[in-house]
């Protein structure tokens, strides 16, 4: 659905302090709205979730501060699915909860483990070194 540009752990100080990095997405429109939001939900989730899997901490991600952007991104994106707060609680939290699984299975660790690394390196990757990275799961 999408192509990624570039990530970053570096904070953009024209967003203020409250930014900790960020990740730049090329979408394709095609998809409509819906799947669009759902693609959304899952990149701004997908974040957070490395990032318990990489520390060991596996916190809300909706009542951690850094992560608080991430949140309110998944959030604003699932309100087109999902109108009712509870409901849109409870997918948040099965998205959540599905990445978490998904991401800690053992052939997707090495290269989350991997990314968070050259992450830390660099601060930034555009996407060929993302691509370079991720070459030898792909």
């Amino acid at each position: 659905g999408g192509r990624v540009r570039l990530v970053t752990i570096d904070p953009d100080n024209d967003d203020g302090p409250a930014r900790e990095g960020g990740t730049e997405i090329r979408w394709r429109r095609s998809d409509g709205d819906r799947e669009l939001a759902r693609k959304l939900v899952h990149v701004s989730l997908a974040g957070p979730v490395a990032e318990m899997l990489y520390t060991g901490d596996p916190y809300h991600p909706g009542l951690v501060a850094e992560w608080a952007a991430d949140w309110r991104d998944a959030w604003e994106a699932a309100e087109l699915l999902l109108p009712d707060e509870r409901q849109r609680l409870a997918y948040l939290e099965q998205i959540s909860l599905e990445l978490y699984r998904r991401l800690n299975d053992e052939s997707q660790w090495a290269a989350l483990a991997a990314l968070a690394d050259n992450l830390l390196a660099h601060e930034t990757l555009e996407r060929e070194e993302i691509e370079e990275i991720f070459g030898e799961w792909l």
